[in-house]
């Protein structure tokens, strides 16, 4: 699987893009890992960064 990210050649993830974010928060609001995600390892890093941004700015649950 390749990377979401990759295809469509977006180089930062936005913290403000919640509708993005949520594709990759599970149900019970946790980071979905990479082997579910297919992404390759610097936008996981860049994607959980954002995720936890726009959790503390309450743009996100916390669960």
């Amino acid at each position: 699987m390749a990377c979401y990210f990759c295809q469509r050649n977006i180089k930062e993830i936005d913290f403000k893009n919640t509708e993005l974010l949520q594709k990759f928060i599970s149900g019970l609001g946790k980071i979905r890992p990479k082997k579910r995600t297919g992404g390759c390892a610097s936008h996981q890093r860049k994607l959980a960064k954002a995720i936890k941004r726009a959790r503390n700015l309450g743009l996100l649950p916390i669960k």
